[in-house]
C-alpha cells in the first residue's frame, strides 16, 4: 500500500532497517537500561525470533566509534541527550554472531570459528597503518586475520586468546576500552551435541570465553545473548560480576519481542485494528517478566502476508522458521505420566513443573524433567503466574505452538502404528470379518496409548474428527484394501468407505462421540441407522459389492464401543 513502511522481514541489522526507513519498533531503551544497570557480563536468554540479534546490531550501531547518530533520530535513546553524548559512537566493538559455528566435525567447526573471527578481525584493516601499535603488535594483528591458515596443533592456541588479542590492539589504537557483543552463544554447543563432539566445543567455548571475558583488561563490558542458559559451570567459570537476564526476569521484561501496545499500534498503522484477535490468539501468550509479550518474527509476517493478499489467515512462522526436534524427542521420550501432562497442554489446562533454568545440552536428555526446561526456555512453553521455589505453572502459549504439538503428535501415531503391526492386523481382520470384541479390544489399546489432541471446549464434530484420523491411521497402514474418507455415497458423506481385495464385499464405518461411557451403546445405533437412512452403501453397490457390512463405532475418552449389521 502506498505511503505505508516497508517491513522488515528477514532484516536482522539494525543499520539497515534505520537507512531504508523500515518500520522499527522502538527498543533503543534497553541502551539506557544497560547503561543504569550493567555487570561486566550481560546474557539474555530468549526464545528464538525475538529481537536478539536486532538488539545485538543496534546496541554495535549505538556504541561504535564512527556511527551514524542519525540513525537514532526520533528514537527513545534520543531524548537522553547526556547519555547520548556520554556514550555514543564513543567505543570500539567487537561484535560476532555464532550461529554460523557449526561442522559435522569439530574439526570443521573449529574452522568455521577460526573464520568468523578473522572475518571480524578484518574490519579494522586500519590497526596495519595505527602509529599506536608496534611493529610486534602489527604483525600480531596480521595474524590475527589469518590464523586459520596455521597448524591444528597452533590453531587451537590462538583461537583461545584471538578476542582478547583483538581487544587489546583497539584499546592501544583508540586508548579506549572494548566492547563485545555477541550473539547466539549456545548454538555452536547446540550443534556440538548433535554432532557428537560436545566436550571439544565446550572446551573450546570456555577457553575463548574465559580470556575474552573474565581476563581481558581491555573490555568495557560485554553483552551475550542467546536461547538456553548453559550452566555457568559449562562455559563461565570463573566468571564474577556476570548477570543472567532470563524470560522471567523483571528487568528488561519489554525489549525482546513485541508488547500489547506495540501490536496494537502496529496493526493500526496498517489499517489491521480488526485482526488483532486473532493476532493475540496465534502469537501471544508468551510471558517476560509481567508483560504479556508477542512473537515480532510472526507479527510482523503475518502484517506483511495481509498486505499482499487480504484474505490471508494467520500460520506458523515461528515454528516454520526452524526444526521441532526438541518437541519429537520430547513426545518420544513421555511415559504413561507425561502423555496425561501433554494432553492437558493440549486442553488449555496448566502443568505444574520445577525447571532448571541452566542446564548443559549433555543433560537435556538424561531425564523427562530436564526436556520440560528447555521446551519452556526455548518458548513451546511459557508460564502463568509467578514461580515458587522454581516450580512453574506452565501453559502452550498460543494457537501457534498447540499446532506444533499437534502435528508431532499426529507424526508419533503414525509410528506407533507402524510398529504394531500386530494389532492393526487384528484390526483389519475383525473389519473384515465381522469381530466387534477384537476391533473394540485393538482399538482401546491404541487410544491408550496415543496422546489425546481434544479440547475439552470442542464441539462434537470435532471432537468425532480426532477419532477419524487415529481410525483413518490405523486402516491406511494397510496396503490390502482401499480406504476412503468423508466420500460422498447416497443422500450425504460416509465417514470411511472402505473396498476390500474381494470384489464382492464392502465396508462402511459411521463414527460417534459420545458425551459418558453410558451413551456409546446408542452413539453406535445412531451411527449405524444413518448409513441405513442416507444409503451410504449406494456407492459399493454400483461397484458391484453386495456383501455389505455396516459398522457404528463410538468413542468417549479412551474408549470405545464397535456393532455392526450386515446390509
Amino acid at each position: 500500500m502506498l505511503g505505508l513502511k516497508k517491513l522488515p522481514v528477514g532484516f536482522e541489522s539494525f543499520q539497515e532497517i534505520r537507512k531504508l526507513e523500515c518500520y522499527y519498533v522502538d527498543k533503543t531503551k534497553l541502551i539506557e537500561q544497560l547503561l543504569e544497570n550493567w555487570s561486566k557480563v550481560n546474557l539474555f536468554t530468549r526464545p528464538r525470533r525475538f529481537g536478539k540479534t536486532l538488539n545485538i546490531s543496534m546496541l554495535k550501531s549505538f556504541f561504535e566509534i564512527g556511527t551514524d547518530a542519525t540513525l537514532f533520530d526520533g528514537l527513545y535513546i534520543s531524548q537522553n541527550r547526556e547519555l547520548c553524548g556520554k556514550y555514543m559512537g564513543k567505543y570500539p566493538v567487537v561484535c560476532l554472531s555464532l550461529k554460523s559455528v557449526d561442522g559435522l566435525t569439530f574439526e570443521e567447526a573449529q574452522y568455521s570459528l577460526c573464520e568468523l573471527i578473522a572475518s571480524e578481525a578484518r574490519r579494522f584493516k586500519y590497526l596495519q597503518n595505527s602509529d599506536r601499535l608496534d611493529d610486534d603488535e602489527k604483525k600480531l594483528y596480521r595474524d590475527l586475520i589469518s590464523f586459520q591458515e596455521g597448524r591444528e596443533t597452533v590453531l587451537a592456541a590462538k583461537l583461545k586468546f584471538s578476542l582478547k588479542k583483538i581487544s587489546e590492539l583497539l584499546y592501544k589504537h583508540y586508548n579506549q576500552k572494548v566492547i563485545v557483543l555477541i550473539d547466539e552463544y549456545d548454538v555452536p554447543l547446540d550443534k556440538a551435541f548433535q554432532h557428537g563432539y560436545y566436550r571439544e566445543m565446550v572446551s573450546l567455548i570456555r577457553g575463548v570465553f574465559g580470556e575474552a571475558l573474565k581476563t581481558n583488561d581491555f573490555l568495557q563490558f560485554a553483552v551475550l545473548t542467546g536461547c538456553l542458559r548453559v550452566s555457568k559451570e559449562s562455559i563461565f567459570t570463573g566468571l564474577n560480576n556476570f548477570k543472567v537476564y532470563a524470560a522471567d526476569d523483571v528487568q528488561y521484561e519489554e525489549e525482546f519481542g513485541f508488547t500489547k501496545e506495540e501490536v496494537e499500534k502496529l496493526l493500526a498503522d496498517y489499517n489491521m485494528q480488526e485482526h488483532f484477535s486473532e493476532v493475540k490468539e496465534w502469537y501471544d501468550g508468551y510471558h517476560f517478566g509481567n508483560v504479556d509479550i508477542y512473537c515480532p518474527w510472526d507479527v510482523i509476517n503475518y502484517v506483511s502476508d495481509w498486505l499482499t493478499d487480504p484474505d490471508a489467515h494467520p500460520k506458523s512462522y515461528w515454528i516454520n522458521s526452524s526444526g521441532n526436534d526438541l518437541v519429537k524427542r520430547f513426545i518420544d521420550k513421555a511415559d504413561t505420566t507425561t502423555k496425561d501432562e501433554i494432553e492437558q497442554l493440549i486442553a488449555g489446562e496448566a502443568v505444574e513443573k520445577k525447571i532448571r533454568l541452566d542446564l548443559t545440552y549433555d543433560e537435556i536428555d538424561n531425564n523427562i524433567d530436564n526436556v520440560w526446561s528447555v521446551l519452556f526456555t526455548t518458548g513451546y512453553l511459557t508460564r502463568l503466574g509467578k514461580n515458587e521455589n522454581d516450580v512453574y505453572s506452565l501453559v502452550i502459549p498460543n494457537k501457534e505452538v498447540r499446532e506444533v504439538f499437534v502435528s508431532q503428535i499426529n507424526e508419533w501415531f503414525n509410528g506407533v502404528v507402524k510398529k504394531d503391526s500386530f494389532s492393526t492386523k487384528k484390526i483389519i481382520a475383525g473389519f473384515l470379518e465381522g469381530k466387534t470384541d477384537d476391533i473394540q479390544l485393538e482399538l482401546t489399546m491404541f487410544l491408550g496409548e496415543t496422546i489425546s489432541i481434544l479440547d475439552t471446549k470442542a464441539r462434537n464434530e470435532e471432537k468425532e474428527n480426532f477419532y477419524h484420523g487415529i481410525l483413518i491411521g490405523i486402516l491406511k497402514n494397510y496396503s490390502g484394501w482401499a480406504v476412503k474418507s468423508d466420500k460422498e455415497s447416497g443422500d450425504g458423506f460416509a465417514d470411511i468407505l472402505i473396498k476390500p481385495k474381494n470384489p464382492d464385499v464392502g465396508i462402511i464405518i459411521e463414527l460417534k462421540y459420545a458425551r459418558s461411557m453410558n451413551e456409546l451403546d446408542k452413539a453406535c445405533e445412531r451411527a449405524v441407522e444413518q448409513i441405513k437412512d442416507r444409503r451410504y452403501d449406494t456407492e459399493l453397490r454400483e461397484d458391484g459389492r453386495n456383501d455389505i457390512l455396516a459398522y457404528g463405532v463410538a468413542f468417549c475418552k479412551k474408549r470405545c464401543k464397535v456393532v455392526v449389521e450386515k446390509l
